[in-house]
């Protein structure tokens, strides 16, 4: 499998949509042998500034001599951007690793429950942190919190930033009832 090919896999995966739940990434990260257990997070939620505080938090730790990951999205320009290690891109060559290990699990869920990207991304960056034995990993949460694929950590902190008015159709209509959702990491 070319990098292509790997990231035209994970891209095919957006057909499955984005679900709220925690039970697909769960029993994927179970295929994957639980890396999040064997990881440290700061689990960072919020409307405006998740970006900036991960990276200055990614920042602190590293200088602090930590082996940091960190997981943000969306990415701007590669897929890579979303996984980093000290600052360094995951490798193009550890992406289709890790795809190609991922291929046999995908294929036991049925279509009705198949994982998302944003799902499978996550997962993957799970095993890429545990098989890195990262000291600390700064994750980002991708929409909401207390329903988002990246709250099947269990964190040593949380960070909630500034709350908006956002995604309403998923996290609610008030103010209250987003911050509730967010604060659910």
């Amino acid at each position: 499998m070319t990098y292509a090919e790997a990231i035209k896999f994970l891209y095919d995966l957006r057909w499955f949509g984005a679900k709220f739940g925690l039970e697909n990434t769960r029993q994927l990260a179970a295929l994957a042998g639980n890396p999040q257990d064997q990881l440290r997070f700061i689990h960072v939620a919020g409307t405006n500034g998740k970006g900036s505080t991960c990276a200055m938090l990614e920042s602190i730790y590293r200088a602090a001599g930590l082996r940091v990951g960190l997981f943000t999205s969306p990415h701007l320009v590669s897929f890579r951007e979303r996984i980093q290690l000290d600052r360094q891109l995951i490798s193009q060559a550890e992406v289709v690793r890790l795809v190609e290990d991922f291929q046999p699990w995908l294929s036991q869920f049925p279509a009705e429950h198949h994982p998302t990207f944003f799902e499978v991304v996550t997962v993957l960056a799970l095993r890429y942190f545990a098989k890195k034995k990262c000291d600390l990993v700064i994750w980002e949460t991708g929409l909401g919190g207390r329903l988002d694929a990246t709250n099947i950590v269990t964190p040593l902190a949380s960070v909630i930033t500034n709350i908006g008015l956002d995604h309403q159709q998923w996290l609610g209509d008030t103010l209250e009832q987003i911050a509730m959702e967010k604060g659910g990491i």
